[in-house]
């Protein structure tokens, strides 16, 4: 049941990502027992959320494993019953034509099914996930989530009793969410992530993010974050205007010029002293519970 929580935003920590940053700052967390205990950390900075993705702890790649998920999530749960967890759907989608034929997937493509992109959150069934409600240009390859792909995906995650983050990249990406929302493929209220500066989403700017917003269905609970040296003044636009913010090393490196973060909860704990100057106070665990309407 959602409750008057006016003053307070929710802080969501991304704490590892897909890309290939471990090589560029060595706080990234890869193995499943350091990305586990970077969510820890972040939750006991103040993050309400923790949003997971796994890599192979031998290389640091991107991975889709199972047992990986499986092993973070516990290790996380051993230690802290209270902290939510969302789990990314976006590993999955990555398109890379072949130089050859183009129709035919080159190095690099992870593109796979709903049910293969869904498995893990159909198996640990967490409270939150992403849906990314985008096709697009990602840097230099394709990310591609089809309307039937997403429908298909939404009727696993609302299966498993997860609420959907929807993730989007752009204003098209909003008008499809609405389509999805209208059919009833997403539940209401919905709940919006607005990803800026993504090559090449919608650029990190106040303009668009106040774009973005404008075009949200009512009544929509959102979030936004910037990345690089843009997440720390789009955490700030987006608090001020009454939305809640995203940090973490899947986003930014760096805690402030020239700086590397030593980890997510340095990030974290820049973002709750931000809030700070804006009277802004960070939601509990139970406090986002509420606000997103989770847990019944």
């Amino acid at each position: 049941m959602a409750h008057d929580a006016a003053d307070r935003t929710i802080i969501t920590c991304a704490l590892t990502g897909s890309f290939d940053t471990p090589r560029k700052n060595p706080a990234v967390p890869v193995s499943p027992a350091a990305i586990a205990a970077s969510a820890l950390e972040a939750a006991a900075a103040g993050a309400a959320i923790v949003h997971i993705h796994v890599r192979d702890p031998e290389t640091g790649a991107p991975s889709m494993a199972l047992a990986l998920y499986r092993e973070v999530v516990e290790r996380i749960r051993e230690k802290n019953a209270e902290v939510i967890l969302n789990l990314t759907t976006g590993a999955g989608g990555r398109f890379v034509p072949g130089e050859a034929d183009p129709a035919v997937a080159g190095p690099g493509t992870t593109f796979v099914t709903p049910e293969a992109r869904t498995r893990h959150v159909t198996a640990l069934r967490p409270e939150v996930c992403t849906l990314d409600i985008a096709t697009m240009n990602f840097g230099e390859h394709l990310f591609l989530n089809t309307p039937a792909h997403l429908r298909a995906m939404a009727q696993a995650i609302r299966a498993a009793g997860a609420r959907p983050e929807i993730e989007v990249f752009d204003l098209g990406h909003i008008e499809l969410a609405r389509h999805l929302i209208a059919e009833g493929h997403l539940a209401r209220p919905p709940m919006f992530q607005l990803c800026l500066g993504i090559p090449w989403g919608a650029p990190a700017t106040p303009e668009t993010l106040v774009a973005l917003r404008a075009r949200l269905p009512e009544g929509a609970i959102w979030s936004a974050f910037g990345i690089g040296r843009a997440e720390f003044p789009i955490l700030a636009v987006a608090a001020g205007m009454g939305g809640h913010v995203r940090v973490g090393l899947e986003d930014n490196l760096y805690l402030s010029r020239g700086q590397l973060a030593p980890g997510n909860a340095a990030l974290v704990e820049k973002a709750v002293s931000l809030l700070a100057h804006l009277d802004r106070t960070p939601a509990t665990p139970a406090e986002a519970r509420g606000i997103l309407g989770l847990g019944g």
